[in-house]
């Protein structure tokens, strides 16, 4: 939803095209609100937590801006993940297991839909992180520097997730109680994506990545400067241009915040590379609004569930929409 442009101003940001309104929040071109997560620690949390709600239940997605993750460590991930995907196919393809989803360290290549006539040309490679020491020594060794800049890319990244999810949980008035029982069994889980060029003739038939909405609590992404996100707002597609040294956001909650459709365009002119970072429940946790949550005016849409009946059945439904949830609703007894 953009925002009225009587009710922004133009801030001394160093980035052009941020403006603030008239309560303090900042926007990116006037459509993607962005959370500054530092202030969270300060004298402006409570303006804060009012930002993180307005922008989780108006847009479904915001940018997070000083996140606590260094531009060193930022950098270093960026720099493996995209020699990664530079290695020879023979050697990526090793890590390849179609139809096996419970693999901690899975490579996709891009795939042709001769239904739909379509090629999503993403390239993945997707990796349990949760906790790190369970899972390191089964990623890559190739790049060199994988194991080292990727731990240290998730550990921060885990930390952020922490701090946010803990305010978005305060944002919806959630007791301490409600809190710790999922923040305590918070896990998390990492993919990289490789979007290659393709050849202009192809594009009309070619996309990165379909249409979907994430099942993680939050979903935390990390990309390049190139453009090919697109967020579904008000009806339409949206590119959306990342800035440098943010991360992208999108939550979800009991139908107030919204998990938002989205997609990745294909271009013939430059690769993109992203770094997403999934925060969710580990897997025994039981899922199910918050009883103080709960009234006469706003009642239970989904049903108590634990985390691994969702995880089990998102991979077989389709499209990967939100229609995902629909067997987990109150109404769909």
């Amino acid at each position: 939803m953009p925002v009225a442009a009587d009710h922004l101003q133009t801030c001394t940001d160093p980035f052009p095209g941020v403006q603030t309104d008239l309560y303090g929040l900042e926007f990116w071109e006037s459509s993607v609100p962005i959370i500054d997560l530092v202030a969270l620690h300060g004298p402006r949390r409570s303006d804060i937590i009012k930002h993180l709600a307005h922008a989780c239940q108006q847009y479904g997605f915001f940018m997070v801006k000083n996140h606590g993750i260094s531009e060193k460590i930022l950098s270093n991930v960026m720099g493996t993940a995209r020699e990664f995907f530079h290695l020879p196919e023979e050697e990526k393809m090793q890590l390849h297991s179609p139809g096996d989803f419970t693999s901690p360290v899975r490579f996709a290549p891009g795939i042709k839909d001769d239904d739909q006539n379509i090629v999503v040309s993403r390239e993945s490679l997707k990796f349990l992180s949760d906790p790190l020491e369970n899972y390191v020594n089964l990623w890559p060794t190739n790049p060199s520097s994988f194991r080292e800049a990727v731990a240290e890319y998730c550990v921060a990244a885990k930390m952020a997730e922490i701090t946010l999810t803990e305010a978005i949980f305060e944002s919806l008035g959630m007791k301490r109680a409600s809190m710790d029982k999922i923040l305590v069994k918070l896990e998390q889980n990492v993919s990289f994506n490789y979007y290659p060029t393709c050849e202009k003739s192809n594009l009309e038939h070619t996309v990165g990545l379909r249409g979907h909405t994430d099942p993680s609590i939050i979903t935390m992404l990390l990309s390049d400067e190139v453009p090919g996100l697109e967020i579904f707002q008000n009806g339409e597609w949206i590119l959306f241009k990342p800035l440098p040294n943010t991360l992208s956001v999108n939550a979800l909650s009991n139908g107030g915040y919204k998990s938002l459709l989205h997609r990745v365009a294909a271009s013939s002119d430059t690769e993109r590379l992203s770094i997403v970072s999934n925060c969710y429940p580990s897997k025994d946790t039981q899922i199910g609004p918050p009883k103080e949550l709960i009234d006469d005016d706003h009642p239970a849409i989904y049903k108590d569930f634990n985390y691994k009946e969702l995880y089990d059945s998102m991979w077989k439904q389709r499209p990967h929409d939100s229609t995902r949830l629909d067997p987990f609703k109150v109404c769909a007894d």
